[in-house]
């Protein structure tokens, strides 16, 4: 989901969307469905696809009016978050956006809620898996957060429940949105060697750029360079 990943070559191409984007579509969220006037924003320092949704999200919500109040950053390793979020705490701020990792979030939201801190969560699609790293008892503490991602398992598209069930007879859990990319990833890849009719890779290169394809996670189209 870096920006940077698709400039090292005209054969890199991905099935997901951009970091910058979804701290775009939470900013926007913030803005028209939580009517949101103040923002607090916690990330991780050493993570650039943290910094990436971070930087993203705090531009586009200053720009909706929405006033940053906290932005707040932690390291790797970090389990303590308790100093950086009782400043947050102090500001009230209407969202607190939290663009980590499912486990690390998991403590994160642990610990606001141990300090009293009522806001709603905001993330990107790292949260894919936090009700599993909640421990029984504490998954509650999730409540009411959103998060962007790459698909939704309850959808009623037929080519998502299709998908759906099939993952869970073979391997016995809920796919995740991981496992929905690394599908469609697949197919992409599948269906353009096919539209080549070859294993020539400038052929290929070519079909992929031609793609529009109907997968798990949407319509997957390309710009020209592999977004």
């Amino acid at each position: 989901t870096a920006a940077e990943v698709t400039t090292y070559g005209s054969n890199v191409f991905r099935a997901c969307f951009l970091d910058p984007y979804q701290g775009e579509i939470l900013a926007s969220y913030a803005n028209e469905k939580l009517s949101a006037k103040t923002a607090a924003v916690l990330y991780d320092s050493s993570d650039d696809y943290s910094i990436g949704i971070a930087e993203s999200f705090k531009e586009h919500a200053e720009a909706y009016g929405i006033q940053v109040v906290a932005y707040e950053a932690f390291g790797e390793g970090d389990k303590d978050f308790k100093s950086q979020l009782t400043k947050i705490g102090a500001e009230k701020p209407d969202v607190l956006c939290i663009p980590s990792y499912y486990n690390t979030i998991a403590l994160i939201v642990s610990q606001a809620k141990d300090l009293g801190i009522e806001t709603t969560f905001l993330g990107g699609d790292g949260w894919d898996g936090v009700l599993g790293a909640l421990a029984d008892g504490k998954k509650t503490n999730a409540d009411g957060a959103i998060f962007a991602n790459h698909y939704y398992s309850g959808d009623t598209d037929e080519v998502v429940s299709n998908f759906f069930k099939n993952y869970k007879e073979i391997y016995g859990t809920d796919p995740n949105s991981f496992a929905a990319l690394g599908y469609d990833a697949a197919m992409v890849l599948i269906n353009a060697i096919e539209k080549a009719g070859s294993t020539d890779k400038d052929a290929i290169i070519k079909a992929l750029n031609e793609t529009d394809y109907n997968g798990v996670t949407g319509n997957i189209q390309y710009d020209g360079g592999g977004d």
